[in-house]
C-alpha cells in the first residue's frame, strides 16, 4: 500500500512522523530516503516523539547508529551516509535491530538496500519548491497511518 502525503512546514513534517511512530509495531524497520536538507532528521524526531521519547534525536551521521531506550519501544535510528561499504553495518550489529523488538529508521537507506529486511516500509520525501520553500511530497509505501 502506497500513500502519499503533502507537509508545508517542517511541524507538519514532524507531526506526520509523530503519527508513525505512536503506531509502530515492534520489528518495524523504516527505510528513509531523501536527499540532503529534505526533512529526513525532522520526520525522525516526530518519529522518536511518537515513541515517547523527549530527549533530543539527532542524525547520527559520524556514529552510524544511535539506540534510545526511554520510548515505548527501543528505537534505533541509523544513518548511514558515510558508510563506506555495507560490510561495516556487520560491525555495529545492525541485524539485532533489524530483525529485534524495536523500531528501526534508517537515513540514506538506499545505500544499504541489499541489507534492508523484505517488508521493510519505504518513506521517500522530497522537496518541490515550486510549491513553497516548506513543501515536502512525503510518500509511504507498506505504512499504514
Amino acid at each position: 500500500m502506497t500513500e502519499i502525503f503533502e507537509t508545508y512546514s517542517a511541524q507538519e513534517t514532524f507531526s506526520l512522523g509523530e503519527r508513525i511512530g505512536r503506531t509502530a509495531k515492534p520489528g518495524t524497520v523504516i527505510a528513509l530516503i531523501g536527499d540532503l536538507g529534505v526533512g529526513k532528521t525532522v520526520f525522525t524526531q516526530g518519529v522518536a516523539a511518537g515513541l515517547g521519547i523527549a530527549g533530543p534525536v539527532n542524525s547520527p551521521t559520524f556514529t552510524i547508529m544511535q539506540v534510545y531506550e526511554e520510548g515505548r519501544l527501543p528505537f534505533y535510528h541509523f544513518d548511514v551516509y558515510r558508510i563506506g561499504d555495507v560490510s561495516e553495518m556487520d560491525e555495529i550489529g545492525y541485524e539485532d535491530c533489524f530483525y529485534g523488538n524495536g523500531v528501526c529508521l534508517v537515513e540514506w537507506a538506499d545505500l544499504i538496500e541489499e541489507l534492508l529486511p523484505a517488508d521493510v516500509c519505504r518513506v521517500t520525501i522530497g522537496k518541490d519548491l515550486e510549491k513553497g520553500f516548506d513543501y515536502r511530497r512525503i510518500q509511504m509505501e507498506g505504512l499504514a497511518i
